[in-house]
């Protein structure tokens, strides 16, 4: 709306007529009657006169007055000056606010969506390791698969007898022959050891298999989600901004 218009507007809202709301302005019935009807400008000085008399302040008044009335009938008002330089220094901080926090989300949704990716918090690996058995201490730790063998070297050398060779072959399988396989989200190299009762059990890695986590796949959405909000914070950022520069 225009000066006038806003002026009138104001002595509506306060439920009186021209020459109650004049006396109030400190002005003439004639003279309210020109500014409501845009028929005249007030002065730097009237408009502050005007002001002063209805107990009304300069942003009040002028925070609805159209952006391109301010900005060429009453530019010669240093009062609306400054309240258009503050509305503009305003208008800065707050584009400057939507920007950054859309730039925000931006890194935050790409940051998201690569570590999803890469599965940095939620494993996309898992990987499988097998023991033929337990290794009591002192044994070599390739014992499951040379044990046979050995066996075998000590009958032909008549170091044991058949039936003996036939005994302990038996016994190993019974009792020592005991495979074992485990699965890891993470890499404990091409095999590991752990404790075992009468020894340890050495588990080598036998294959790896990418798998996708159901954290990673709520993860790469939520960044997905977060990065496109960053795109539409700048849009509606812009929208606003330009139904306010509107007349």
């Amino acid at each position: 709306m225009n000066f006038g218009e806003r002026l009138k507007q104001v002595r509506l809202d306060k439920g009186l007529t021209q020459p109650q709301f004049a006396q109030m302005a400190g002005i003439e019935q004639s003279y309210l009657s020109k500014l409501e009807n845009d028929k005249s400008v007030p002065s730097a000085e009237m408009f502050s006169t005007i002001l002063a008399g209805i107990g009304m302040d300069e942003k009040t008044f002028l925070q609805d007055v159209d952006r391109e009335v301010l900005e060429t009938t009453l530019r010669h008002i240093p009062a609306v000056s400054q309240f258009t330089t503050q509305v503009a220094v305003t208008q800065a901080n707050h584009s400057k606010r939507w920007l950054f926090g859309a730039a925000g989300a931006w890194v935050l949704g790409f940051a998201m969506m690569l570590a999803a990716n890469d599965g940095i918090f939620f494993s996309q690996w898992r990987y499988h390791y097998q023991s033929p058995g337990v290794i009591r201490d002192g044994e070599a730790e390739n014992i499951h698969a040379t044990h046979r063998e050995i066996v075998m070297l000590r009958q032909a050398a008549k170091v044991i007898t058949d039936e003996e060779a036939a005994r302990e072959l038996a016994e190993f399988q019974s009792t020592r022959a005991r495979p074992s396989s485990v699965e890891w989200p993470e890499s404990r190299g091409a095999a590991y050891a752990e404790p075992a009762e009468g020894g340890h059990r050495r588990f080598e890695l036998v294959r790896k298999e990418y798998v996708q986590a159901p954290g990673n796949r709520i993860l790469q959405y939520l960044g997905a989600v977060v990065l496109v909000s960053g795109f539409a914070a700048l849009f509606i950022e812009w929208r606003l901004r330009r139904l306010k520069s509107k007349p």
